[in-house]
């Protein structure tokens, strides 16, 4: 059979357009496990962790567009409680925003846009979605809030209004990952 330059070049493109659809919806994301194998989320590839005195446990940020950020908080509660107890999704959200991402007397602005309940990992989460103005620039961030063994998990990510239509889909699938492996 003749070599044939067209068909070569033909072959290599099918490839590598099977090879980049084959990434799935986790395409472009790096996986993260606690040290005590407790729990794991994926974050975007290129990300880096960075450490804050006195912050959330984990914060990592886009090195390209550092306002775009990923935190988590843990928080102790009664191991007692569950979160349905603390309200509907709604009610949790409302509260995150009033008690600590916009307090009275802060200058911020947050709307809750949208509060969801699911289930995994033997969990129930509250995906919240809120835009907020914070220091005269307007983010958009989407967080789910989880309890386990008598924590509160607040894990977040966010980014500036332009470009949330860009990275909208690659943040859900950063908030749906986070799960408990134990």
């Amino acid at each position: 059979m003749k070599f044939n330059p067209f068909r070569f070049l033909l072959l290599i493109l099918l490839c590598f357009t099977l090879s980049s659809c084959s990434g799935g919806i986790n395409a472009g994301l790096e996986a993260y496990q606690s040290t005590d194998g407790r729990y794991a989320f994926l974050y975007p590839t290129g990300w880096t962790r960075v450490k804050v005195d006195g912050g959330p446990e984990i914060i990592y940020h886009d090195l390209i567009n550092s306002n775009e950020t990923l935190s988590l908080v843990i928080s102790e509660v009664n191991k007692e409680v569950k979160l349905e107890q603390l309200g509907s999704p709604e009610d949790v959200g409302n509260t995150l925003i009033n008690k600590v991402i916009a307090p009275e007397g802060s200058g911020r602005s947050v709307n809750l846009i949208r509060a969801n309940k699911r289930e995994a990992s033997n969990h129930i989460f509250y995906d919240l979605e809120y835009k907020l103005n914070l220091n005269e620039q307007a983010r958009h961030e989407i967080a789910t809030v989880v309890i386990d063994r008598g924590n509160l998990y607040t894990f977040a990510v966010g980014t500036n209004e332009e470009r949330w239509n860009k990275v909208d889909g690659i943040f859900t699938n950063v908030i749906q990952s986070f799960n408990f492996l134990i």
